[in-house]
């Protein structure tokens, strides 16, 4: 079977190779947070920051291994870059079920980072030089899709296994396996096409690409309020962790959605989508804050999961447009960066405000987002036909005028 990719057509498991990466992304870390809460009695004599670190230093050392990779893929074979982050990511999984001391499991976390941060850029990087136009699009919308489900069906059979040993939920970490065997596939293929046009090479649009960063690292902090706080809320709701629980897969899925109806939304707002996206988020939080209903919190997680699965992919695709094709995964790498530095700095940032203002109540974090998130809504209307927000511009037309 062969897939379109609007400059001719690859194999469906060319297809599977690129998206079996696109799910590595949810993993790291994944296997840690449904044990945390037993370290403190498996390892008595660990601090409290050794296990803050167990859980930390995979996303810390992504950080600077996505900049590093993205360089790297303009000097070395982006498929033997991808099969040696692949082989370290498998082997990470392997010395985790061997580790029976705190410090080894730290050492091996910062190996899953390096791993990880090393794959990552790549899982756009593929698809940007596999598809172009709304085919890419599509794509990306897929790829943020397909992390997302990955997510939600990895964090379910995490905790079902460290029910059963606490070594067992690190067996996610040997998925990288079948990456790697597809990876051969991706190595052999070769794309029988017409070249996009491109008048300069080795050239990236700064300025696009910082606007780009900067607002990915900010959506990316208002949504992950969610996974964050919402439990904590939940709780001075007085509601169990069983609801808070159902209500974080919720959001997650809702960030999956968009992924498969992505251009059809696209051709409905045009211009005003991220503007469109950022209320739907801003409405989800004022439910969440005037409502402690269980499904009324449901429904304002589903929003903005939306919200955001929306903005995601479409970012991922703007990027394509402010480097020549021989810059993109590197551009690529520095915007998917900024997603896990405004995860590690989510929690500090409420936190902070919270002890300089004196605030002890968990609404905060959702009143803060919230009118965060409605200056940026006026900002977005505002700029709807510059670069950042007008999603309705040509990619193929905007590669030409770098």
């Amino acid at each position: 079977m062969k897939i379109e990719t609007g400059q001719g057509t690859i194999p469906l498991i060319t297809l599977l190779g690129i998206w079996s990466i696109s799910a590595l992304n949810a993993l790291p870390g994944l296997a840690v947070s449904p044990i945390l809460g037993q370290m403190s009695t498996i390892f008595p004599h660990s601090s409290e920051f050794d296990i803050q670190l167990l859980s930390s230093l995979p996303s810390l050392l992504t950080i600077p291994f996505i900049l590093l990779s993205g360089k790297l893929t303009e000097r070395i074979n982006n498929i033997v870059l991808l099969q040696v982050g692949l082989i370290i990511f498998a082997l990470s999984g392997l010395l985790y079920m061997l580790s029976s001391r705190m410090w080894q499991l730290i050492a091996v976390s910062a190996l899953l980072g390096i791993g990880s941060g090393m794959i990552v850029p790549l899982s756009t990087g593929l698809i940007s030089r596999h598809f172009i136009g709304r085919y890419r699009t599509r794509q990306f919308g897929l790829s943020s899709a397909i992390t997302n489900i990955t997510l939600v069906t990895a964090t379910v059979l995490t905790g079902y296994l460290a029910e059963i040993n606490w070594h067992l939920p690190f067996i996610v970490y040997f998925f990288p396996v079948v990456s790697f065997f597809l990876s051969f596939y991706l190595k052999r293929d070769t794309i029988s096409v017409a070249p996009v046009k491109v008048t300069v090479s080795g050239k990236i649009e700064v300025k696009r690409l910082v606007s780009l960063m900067l607002f990915y690292g900010l959506v990316t902090y208002l949504a992950v309020i969610v996974s964050f706080n919402l439990p904590f809320l939940m709780k001075e709701y007085h509601f169990d962790t069983g609801s808070s629980g159902i209500i974080i897969s919720l959001f997650y899925l809702a960030i999956m959605a968009p992924g498969f109806i992505l251009n059809r939304v696209l051709s409905i707002f045009g211009s005003f989508t991220k503007c469109v996206s950022l209320l739907c988020m801003a409405g989800g939080m004022v439910l969440i804050l005037l409502s402690g209903n269980e499904w009324i919190l449901g429904l304002g997680a589903i929003f903005i999961g939306f919200g955001y699965g929306v903005m995601q992919p479409v970012i991922y695709d703007q990027t394509t447009r402010v480097a020549t094709p021989d810059k993109v995964t590197l551009a690529l790498a520095f915007v998917m960066s900024m997603n896990y530095l405004a995860i590690l700095l989510c929690p500090t940032i409420i936190d902070t405000l919270q002890s300089l203002f004196h605030i002890h109540t968990q609404q905060f974090a959702f009143i803060f987002n919230l009118v965060i998130t409605l200056l940026v809504v006026l900002g977005a209307y505002y700029l709807r036909h510059t670069f950042l927000f007008n999603d309705s511009c040509d990619s193929d037309k905007s590669l030409e005028k770098l």
